[in-house]
């Protein structure tokens, strides 16, 4: 029986080749397959950055909702629109409804000023003293 060595000297240098051109093979296609690997891990990680930032905006929306709706159930919030949207009233307050006019009023024609004219220097002593 052969040792492993004395079997590994019977190849011949085209045997050795061969293998020599296999294992390179192997190690290359491995090498292409590390490189994808690599690829799609980076993408991964891309992808959950981005949906780490939506799940934050998604929370923070959540959060403004939720003030939302406890306002909206709030009795301050209920008797502001029953007030001002559905114009309900209190039991005890007095309503005031404002009627319009069934006919426009008519706007006033504006008098004319009677303007006096200026009495001179003279006429001012006299009225002062005479007194007419």
């Amino acid at each position: 029986m052969q040792s492993p060595w004395e079997k590994l000297k019977q190849f011949h240098w085209n045997d050795r080749r061969l293998i020599l051109v296999a294992v390179i093979i192997v190690l290359i296609l491995l090498m292409m397959d590390f490189n994808n690997r690599m690829v799609r891990a980076l993408e991964l990680e891309q992808q959950a950055e981005a949906m780490t930032t939506r799940m934050a905006e998604l929370e923070q929306t959540k959060v403004y909702l939720e003030a939302q709706i406890a306002y909206a159930t709030s009795e301050k919030a209920v008797e502001q629109w029953a007030r001002e949207d559905a114009k309900l009233i209190k039991e005890g307050d007095i309503p005031i409804i404002i009627l319009l006019p069934s006919k426009p009023t008519p706007t006033p024609t504006p008098v004319p000023r009677v303007e006096d004219k200026p009495l001179s220097n003279l006429e001012i002593w006299k009225e002062l003293f005479l007194g007419e």
